[in-house]
């Protein structure tokens, strides 16, 4: 049984991609969408708590690169839950990640989005990454996902601690985007800045083709653990792959000073070549939307996403992580109503 979901869910995806490559792009970014009846778009503004009977809203999810997870988290969400929402339509469409995202919610371009429970308090306050910038109020929160797990991996042997990254070759994350400010953050605890190595400012997925050909001596990675790129990586470079341990001081700090941090291990076989477990922060993946989507819309999503988690989990190992308890923690703005009422009907704490 298990084999014929696999097998279903494979089939269906690849359908979802062929579609991605066809859609248009007009900012670069690929969109892929399972149609199913009548659709309001994302731009049309629906401040109403219900839909018109019989319409569906295109639920638009901004994710990240193609290689990267919330891609293909949502690949998986569009595959299993389209055929069971009645209220909504999932398409993915892939961006430059969090910090993107939050233009796109901004702009009205999408009207879903993944990003880092950070980067959302960055924006919700006007502060650090936005800082300068009014704070954005027209979205809400409908649970955190995942860890997101702060990892600054290498191939070269030379590389045990963070401070033998001075005077390397380190890809410090696409300008702008949060893996880029974690690692400002991190260098600045232990008291180094991006002026004591050589910045080169990629997302993980290009910094780790860049190590593969001897570019690039280390590069930070915000994302959940395994992580595709550096799955991939580990398995086809003739180097051990290592990431590095924080100690236990700098992780109590950077914790004091940003209380969206969290401790987490990467156990030792996370990769091929990682003997041992690490030590490192991490952040939580969330999954948020505009506050004009219609409350039932939002409703029924949260209503089949934890219905249908186990086969999520068939589709992508992250969504085992998904519960009641930890889609309340680490969430960094107020709720969507629609969250907030599943939630709420289901007995969780909200934060």
């Amino acid at each position: 049984m298990k084999k014929k979901l696999a097998l279903a869910l494979s089939m269906v995806m690849i359908l979802s991609l062929a579609l991605t490559g066809c859609g248009n792009n007009d900012k670069g970014s690929n969109t892929s969408s399972t149609s199913g009846g009548s659709n309001t778009s994302a731009s049309t503004s629906t401040p109403n708590n219900e839909t018109p009977s019989g319409e569906k809203v295109d639920i638009t999810i901004a994710t990240g690169s193609t290689s990267a997870n919330y891609y293909a988290i949502g690949n998986v969400m569009a595959t299993v839950l389209n055929p069971v929402l009645t209220k909504g339509n999932i398409g993915v469409t892939s961006t430059g990640a969090s910090a993107a995202n939050v233009q796109l919610l901004q702009d009205n371009e999408v009207n879903f989005a993944i990003i880092q429970n950070d980067v959302a308090y960055y924006a919700a306050t006007g502060t650090d990454l936005f800082d300068g910038e009014d704070p954005y109020e027209d979205w809400g929160a409908l649970c955190a996902l995942y860890d997101e797990v702060v990892q600054v991996f290498t191939l070269n042997p030379d590389i045990k601690t963070f401070t033998d990254l001075k005077g390397k070759t380190v890809s410090v994350g696409a300008s702008g985007s949060g893996d880029n400010f974690a690692a400002g953050q991190i260098f600045a605890e232990f008291g180094m800045t991006f002026n004591d190595v050589n910045p080169v400012y990629q997302s993980y997925s290009d910094s780790a083709e860049g190590m593969k050909d001897g570019k690039i001596d280390a590069a930070f990675c915000v994302s959940g653990a395994p992580t595709t790129a550096l799955v991939d990586l580990a398995a086809t470079a003739n180097k051990p792959l290592n990431v590095i341990t924080l100690e236990d001081e700098h992780i109590e700090n950077l914790m004091a000073a940003y209380p969206f941090y969290a401790k987490t291990v990467i156990p030792a076989g996370t990769y091929d070549g990682l003997d041992r477990d690490t030590t490192t922060v991490s952040i939580r993946a969330m999954l948020v939307c505009r506050n004009d989507v219609p409350e039932d819309v939002v409703y029924e999503l949260m209503t089949a996403m934890f219905d249908n988690q186990a086969s999520l989990a068939d589709g992508h190992a992250k969504f085992k992580e998904l519960s009641l308890e930890g889609a309340v923690a680490g969430v960094s703005i107020p709720y969507h109503p629609g969250a907030e009422k599943y939630l709420t009907e289901q007995g969780a704490t909200l934060s």
